[in-house]
């Protein structure tokens, strides 16, 4: 007669939530399966140094520390030779303060999508595609509110940003635990949500809400608009809970392999859910900022924000932590990019080269990314 093993003994192969047996080695790309092999690509284990052949320990040399450092910077690299080679090419007119104030003063939109895509693809939901109109939905509502109805900034902010996360939460109740495919949702309620915008705003650009709203956005703090320094503290925050944090540590492990982290005793449904609906919280944030801002929105530039946003994240996976979704490499993606496309329409490009530009880093970043998986694998 078979009898179940228990699993409460000493050496039993209890399971914590956020690490995998005691004593084994280390999961995933943080955490490892019971009996694998450390796989971390960071370090090859707790303060020791890695085993050479035949078990024997050896340091890394200089040479691998610089090849793993230019692996990691080689974009930042690039983005430095774009600006020399732009600077070259229009002299007196590209190397200036206030072309870089530009760069970094208006990607705000772009940072907010790209984390709250971040979100999802973090806990192995690649294909979110409904973030550009949970965006545009919750920057559409607030001046619809203030403008049409005359209600007060501070009660039509909140209202944006609940009636939006609602939206997140019915994505994610679909997908986790009715099981519907991810794309049909999120293009389903992506489609919905962008009707809903332009049937609120009658078709068109709502405007005319007070400047006076706009300082919370536009205020400048060291030459650039507080709305930069909003999404630096996103970005950060963000990092901090991936690299540092039991729920980080468990997003990744339920993006590489939710079968094994469920059986690791993690609650994998609670995180996928948790990523719909933190990600649209992130989205519908950075609407009502966009909205201030702006003074007012036009839901029909919603979908333009759609690729932009795959283009950075997934282009951030060749920066920082090499073949690894992180909002560092992220956030130095979106403004690699904006840097290329306004050196290329200063020098006369017309306003098709942003779509080139970012279709082409699209693909090279995916191309990429699956070439150093399998060399890190």
């Amino acid at each position: 007669m078979n009898v179940p093993a228990k699993h409460d003994g000493p050496g039993s192969p209890a399971v914590d939530k956020d690490v995998a047996v005691a004593g084994s080695p280390a999961v995933d790309k943080d955490v490892a399966v019971a009996g694998t092999p450390a796989m971390d690509k960071d370090v090859a284990g707790a303060g020791t140094p890695a085993a050479g052949p035949g078990g024997t320990r050896h340091r890394p040399g200089v040479s691998a520390f610089a090849k793993d450092f230019g692996t990691r910077t080689a974009i930042i690299w690039i983005w430095v030779a774009m600006i020399v080679i732009y600077t070259l090419l229009e002299p007196g007119q590209f190397f200036e303060v206030s072309v870089f104030q530009t760069i970094f003063s208006s990607q705000q939109a772009t940072v907010f999508l790209a984390l709250g895509l971040l979100c999802t693809v973090c806990v192995g939901e690649y294909v979110d595609l409904s973030v550009a109109s949970l965006f545009g939905l919750s920057a559409t509502l607030l001046p619809v509110l203030v403008v049409f109805h005359g209600w007060n900034v501070v009660a039509a902010s909140v209202v944006a940003v609940v009636v939006t996360t609602a939206f997140g939460v019915v994505n994610g109740a679909l997908v986790v635990f009715v099981g519907v495919n991810v794309i049909v949702v999120t293009l389903g309620s992506g489609t919905l949500m962008l009707g809903l915008a332009l049937w609120i705003s009658h078709l068109g650009d709502v405007a005319g809400m007070s400047n006076s709203y706009a300082g919370f956005a536009l205020h400048s703090i060291f030459g650039l608009q507080a709305s930069f320094y909003y999404g630096v503290v996103l970005v950060l925050a963000f990092a901090y809970i991936l690299a540092y944090t039991p729920l980080g540590r468990r997003m990744r492990f339920v993006g590489a392999n939710a079968e094994v982290a469920r059986l690791s005793g993690i609650r994998v449904n609670r995180i996928r859910f948790g990523a719909f609906v933190i990600g649209a919280l992130i989205c519908a944030v950075g609407g009502v900022i966009a909205a201030l801002s702006l003074g007012g929105f036009d839901p029909n530039s919603t979908q333009s924000y759609l690729f932009p946003t795959f283009a950075t994240v997934f282009l951030g996976m060749a920066a920082i932590q090499p073949g690894r979704f992180n909002p560092i490499g992220t956030f130095i993606a979106i403004y690699f990019l904006a840097t290329g496309i306004l050196g290329l329409e200063l020098l006369g490009a017309a306003g098709w080269i942003s779509d080139v530009f970012y279709g082409g880093a699209l693909v090279i970043a995916v191309t990429a990314a699956t070439l150093l998986r399998r060399k890190l694998v």
